[in-house]
């Protein structure tokens, strides 16, 4: 069968961040012998298992290319649609778009948390998307401008505020419909539910640190 990646080829799996594939090889699921990619997430300082057959769907992708960095880039001071108040339709919006994976996905989810974040501060879950959308983008996008990380986290905060950052109001009134804190507890427990199943791995040995992502995967596509 043939693999879309090579061994030593550096990805990015959107859900867990760019790594590195460390092995292709066998193993038995369900009585049948499948092809496998090794990945190592340096971030996480972890391992994960994933089928060759399913990681497209699962949005793993080489690095882009250089162009399509600086197109990341320029997106993020890019006008755009104003932000919904409802953070749960936000969260789940923002939540969709890191499935699809694209850096245009990422630089829109880290644009977008960041302009709201000005307004009113960010409930958990999204503050936690953010730093996990902004990761992946640092990391990437200096992968593929071979440039230093902090340049780039430099870059993307000029991106974000090309006219420097704007004094908030003593006083402001906010008359929308935002998130309540009371709810959190009760929607952190669905969203891990929901992060567990999405991501599309199971935990194959803990004490490893390594992660399989067959039989989630089949769950959920």
């Amino acid at each position: 069968m043939e693999t879309k990646f090579n061994i030593d080829q550096k990805v990015v799996y959107p859900s867990q961040g760019v790594g590195v594939v460390t092995e292709i090889f066998e193993k038995k699921f369900k009585e049948e012998m499948k092809l496998y990619y090794k990945i190592y997430i340096e971030a996480s300082d972890m391992i994960v298992m994933v089928p060759v057959d399913k990681a497209d769907g699962l949005g793993i992708r080489e690095i882009v290319s250089a162009e399509e960095a600086e197109a990341a880039l320029n997106l993020l001071s890019e006008d755009f649609e104003p932000i919904t108040s409802d953070w749960k339709l936000r969260y789940q919006q923002n939540l969709d778009l890191l499935k699809k994976g694209s850096i245009k996905d990422i630089a829109a989810i880290v644009r977008c948390l960041y302009n709201r974040s000005k307004v009113k501060e960010l409930p958990i879950l999204e503050r936690k998307l953010y730093d996990s959308a902004k990761k992946l983008l640092v990391d990437e996008i200096s992968l593929a401008l071979e440039k230093d990380e902090k340049e780039i986290e430099a870059s993307i905060h000029t991106k974000l505020e090309p006219n420097g950052p704007v004094s908030k109001p003593k006083h402001t009134l906010t008359l929308d419909d935002d998130e309540d804190d009371n709810l959190m507890d009760d929607v952190n427990d669905k969203s891990r539910d929901s992060d567990d199943e999405s991501d599309g791995d199971d935990s194959d040995e803990s004490s490893d640190n390594d992660m399989d992502a067959e039989e989630d995967f089949d769950d959920e596509f």
